[in-house]
C-alpha cells in the first residue's frame, strides 16, 4: 500500500514542527523519496479553487453560534411549502404511497383470504387474551378491532398483523391485579362484580393510554433508533420467558380452580405452589375439556406448520374448537350440571367512548414504560424481518406513531395494550397477505362478531380459551431450539439470552426486560474494554500486514511506531487508551522499537467513530507528553466529527495542522523521510 502511494506523491513537503532539518536533507526512504504535502484547507483552496457556496440566509447576531437553528428554520420553511406538506402527508399516511401502486388483480384475493383467516383467529384469541388481562372477554374483541383498523392506516409493515398479544396481556394483567385487586372476602354480588370489572377495564385502558402517550412522545423526539438497543437475544428470551408465564398462569383455568392471581417477583413459582396445593379440588369436567382441546389444537398447529406450502390456507383449529366446545357445552348443560365456567353474554355493538382511569396513571407509569418498550421492540423487529424478506423498508419512527396512536385512541374505547403478534403475522403471510389492506378484512370479521354473532359464544367454556392461549405460545417455546446455534455463533449473545430468560422467569416480565437491556449494554462496554493488542508487520514483497507473533519474518523500521485504536474513545475506554499508548510508546521510560527508541508515532484514528470530552482531553494530554519525551506524534484518518471534538478540546494548541494526515500512508512517508532508514519497512502495532 505504501509502495502504491509513492507513485501518487509529488511536490516538496513542508517541513513539520517535529522534524530535524539537518537529518532530512540527505535521507532516502526505500518506500518513497517523493511525497505530497498535507492537504490543508488553504492548500485545497489554492489547488482546486473555492467551491460555490449556497447563499446563506440572513441571520441575527446571536445565530452564528447556533447552526442547528438555521437548519430548523430551513426545514420548517420547506415543510410549509406545497411540496413539503405533501411529503409530510405521504410520510404520515402510508396508504397514500402504496394504495396507488396496489395490484388489484394480483393482491386483492390474497389480502381478502388472509384478512378473513386472521380475523377468524382474532376472535377466539382476543377473548382468550382478555382473560390474561383480567378483563371480560368482549374487551379482547374490541382490542382486535380498533388497533387493527388504526394500524392499517398508519403502519408501514405491509405483512404485520396487530391486535392482542399474550406477552402484553400478561404484563397488563399483572398491573390490573395490583391496582384493582380481588377482594379477600370473595362471594361478590352481581353489582359488586360489575363494579370490579369496570374498574379493571378502566385500569387496563389507562395502561394503554399511558403506553400510547409514551410512544407518541418517543415519536416526537424521533427515538425510533432505540429499537437498535433491544437486541435479538433480549427480545427472544423475553418472549420465551413470558410464554412460560402464560402457561403457568393458565393452569388454574385448565384445572377449573378458582385461585387468586399471583403478581410481583417469583409469581410463577407462587402460582405453581398454589396449583399443586389445590390440585385435589380441580374440576374433572374442565380437566377433560382442557385435555380434549389440547389434543385437537396441538396436532392442528403441527399440521399447519409441516404442510405450510401445500395447504391453500391454514386449518382454523381454534375456530373449530370454539364451535365444537360451544355446541357440546350447550347441548350437555355443562355450565349448570358440572359448574363449568363459560364466557357468558357478549354485549353487542361498540362501547361508548370514555376516558380511562387517568387517576391511576402515576401508579402505572413505570409499567407503561416497560409495556411501550416491549410493544415497540416486538413490533419493529417483526416488521423488519418481513420487510427484509420481501424487499421493502419500514420507518421505525412511523411505527412509533402508528402504535402510539393505536394504543391512545383504542384506550378511549376500553381497549387494553396491543402490538404486533407473532402467530397472526405468520398466519397472515402463510395465507397470502400482501399489504395492510388485509387488516381491513380482518376488522370486518371481528365487526360481524361484535354486531351479530356475539350471543353464539355464550356457552363457550373458559378452559377452551386457556388452551388457545397455551397453543398460541408454540412459536415462543420453540425459540429455545436456537440456543445451540447461538452458542456456536456468539457465546456472549448466548449469555445475554440466558440471563434475560432467567430474569424474566424468576422475577417478572418487566424486570426481566430491564435486566436484559442492562446486561446487553454491559456486554457492549465489556467488548470495548477487551480490545486485543496486535503487533503487525508488512510482509516482504506484498502489501499485506500480518501479526508478528504469527510470522516473525515481517519487515520493520526502527524509530517509527504506528498505532491504531479500533474502538470508540470515550470515558469508559479512556483509561485503557492511556495504558496501551503509554506502554507501546514508552512514555517516561523511553523504550525502544527494535534497536532505536521511538522517535515518530502515528495514531491511525480510522477505527474511532466518535470521541467524547474525556477521550478528547486524553488525546491532548498524550500529544503534550509526547512532546516532553521528544516523540513526534502524527494523526491520520481522523473523521470530521472526532477531529472537531479534538479541536474543541485544544488539540491545535499542542499540535500543528501539518501533523494531521488524510491517510496512514502519507503520514508514514512523511515520517520515513525524517528517520534514518536502517531497516526496510515499518513496524505496525494494532491496539
Amino acid at each position: 500500500m505504501l509502495q502504491g502511494a509513492k507513485d501518487k506523491m509529488s511536490g516538496p513537503f513542508a517541513s513539520g514542527t517535529c522534524s530535524d532539518p539537518e537529518d532530512s536533507s540527505d535521507l532516502k526512504s526505500p518506500l518513497s523519496s517523493r511525497f505530497r504535502e498535507p492537504l490543508t484547507h488553504a492548500r485545497f483552496q489554492e489547488l482546486f479553487g473555492g467551491a460555490e457556496q449556497e447563499p446563506e440566509l440572513p441571520t441575527e447576531p446571536t445565530e452564528p453560534c447556533l447552526p442547528w437553528l438555521c437548519r430548523l428554520r430551513r426545514r420548517r420553511a420547506s415543510a410549509c411549502s406545497g411540496p413539503g406538506a405533501w411529503r409530510v402527508l405521504l410520510a404520515r399516511l402510508p396508504p397514500l404511497r402504496w394504495l396507488p401502486q396496489y395490484r388489484w388483480r394480483a393482491w386483492l384475493l390474497g389480502d381478502a383470504v388472509a384478512g378473513i383467516t386472521v380475523g377468524v383467529v382474532h376472535v377466539p384469541q382476543g377473548m382468550a387474551f382478555a382473560l390474561l388481562t383480567s378483563v371480560p372477554p368482549v374487551f379482547g374483541l374490541y382490542t382486535s378491532f380498533f388497533p387493527v383498523l388504526i394500524y392499517s392506516l398508519l403502519g408501514t409493515g405491509r405483512h404485520l398483523s396487530t391486535g392482542t398479544f399474550a406477552v402484553l396481556s400478561l404484563m397488563t394483567g399483572s398491573v390490573v391485579e395490583r391496582v384493582v385487586p380481588e377482594p379477600l372476602a370473595g362471594n361478590l354480588s352481581g353489582f359488586e362484580r360489575e363494579q370490579l370489572e369496570a374498574r379493571r377495564v378502566g385500569a387496563a385502558a389507562a395502561v394503554a393510554f399511558g403506553s400510547g402517550a409514551l410512544m407518541l412522545a418517543m415519536f416526537v423526539l424521533q427515538l425510533g433508533v432505540l429499537s437498535t438497543f433491544l437486541s435479538e437475544p433480549v427480545v427472544k428470551a423475553l418472549t420465551s420467558g413470558a410464554a412460560l408465564h402464560v402457561l403457568v398462569s393458565q393452569l388454574p383455568s385448565l384445572l377449573g380452580l378458582s385461585l387468586p392471581r399471583q403478581i410481583g417477583c417469583f409469581s410463577l413459582f407462587k402460582t405453581l405452589a398454589a396449583v399443586l396445593s389445590a390440585l385435589s379440588q380441580s374440576s374433572p369436567a374442565e380437566l377433560t375439556i382442557s385435555a380434549l382441546s389440547l389434543a385437537l389444537l396441538v396436532p392442528v398447529k403441527e399440521l399447519n406448520v409441516r404442510f405450510r406450502d401445500r395447504l391453500p390456507t391454514p386449518i382454523p383449529g381454534e375456530v373449530a374448537m370454539v364451535l365444537l366446545a360451544t355446541v357440546v357445552c350447550f347441548t350437555s348443560s355443562l355450565d349448570t350440571r358440572y359448574n363449568v365456567q363459560v364466557v357468558g353474554l357478549l354485549p353487542g355493538g361498540f362501547p361508548q367512548p370514555l376516558l380511562p382511569a387517568l387517576d391511576e396513571l402515576p401508579s402505572i407509569l413505570a409499567d407503561s414504560v416497560s409495556i411501550s418498550l416491549v410493544t415497540f421492540a416486538v413490533s419493529t423487529s417483526l416488521a423488519s424481518i418481513y420487510a427484509d424478506k420481501y424487499s421493502y423498508t419500514i420507518d421505525p419512527n412511523q411505527e412509533l406513531l402508528a402504535h402510539g396512536v393505536s394504543n391512545l385512541i383504542s384506550s378511549l374505547f376500553s381497549c387494553f395494550p396491543n402490538s404486533a403478534t407473532l402467530a397472526t403475522t405468520s398466519l397472515l403471510v402463510d395465507a397470502g397477505g400482501n399489504t395492510q389492506l388485509a387488516g381491513l378484512f380482518s376488522c370486518v370479521v371481528v365487526l360481524a362478531v361484535l354486531l351479530w354473532l356475539g350471543p353464539f359464544f355464550y356457552y363457550l367454556p373458559k378452559a377452551v380459551l386457556a388452551c388457545i392461549n397455551i397453543s398460541s405460545m408454540r412459536q415462543m417455546f420453540f425459540q429455545m431450539q436456537e440456543l445451540p446455534q447461538l452458542w456456536h455463533i456468539s457465546r456472549v449473545d448466548f449469555a445475554v439470552w440466558m440471563v434475560t430468560w432467567v430474569a424474566v422467569v424468576t422475577l417478572n416480565v418487566d424486570l426481566g426486560l430491564a435486566v436484559g437491556v442492562v446486561v446487553s449494554m454491559m456486554t457492549v462496554i465489556y467488548r470495548t474494554q477487551r480490545v486485543q493488542c496486535l503487533a503487525l508487520g508488512l510482509a516482504e514483497g506484498t502489501e499485506l500486514y500480518r501479526p508478528i507473533r504469527e510470522s516473525p519474518k515481517l519487515l520493520q523500521a526502527p524509530g517509527l511506531c504506528i498505532l491504531s485504536y479500533p474502538t470508540p474513545l470515550y470515558f469508559a475506554t479512556r483509561g485503557q487508551f492511556h495504558r496501551l499508548l503509554e506502554r507501546h510508546l514508552g512514555l517516561g521510560k523511553r523504550t525502544k522499537v527494535g534497536a532505536e527508541p521511538v522517535r515518530v508515532a502515528i495514531l491511525d484514528f480510522s477505527g474511532i467513530p466518535f470521541a467524547d470530552a474525556a477521550g478528547a482531553r486524553e488525546v491532548v494530554q498524550l500529544t503534550r507528553r509526547c512532546q516532553e519525551d521528544g516523540i513526534c506524534l502524527l494523526l491520520a484518518q481522523c473523521n470530521a466529527v472526532v477531529l472537531e471534538t479534538l479541536t474543541r478540546a485544544g488539540l491545535l494548541d499542542s499540535m500543528t495542522p501539518e501533523q494531521l494526515f488524510v491517510s496512514v500512508q502519507d503520514a508514514a512517508a512523511h515520517a520515513l523521510e525524517r528517520l534514518k532508514p536502517t531497516g526496510p519497512q515499518i513496524c505496525t502495532v494494532w491496539v
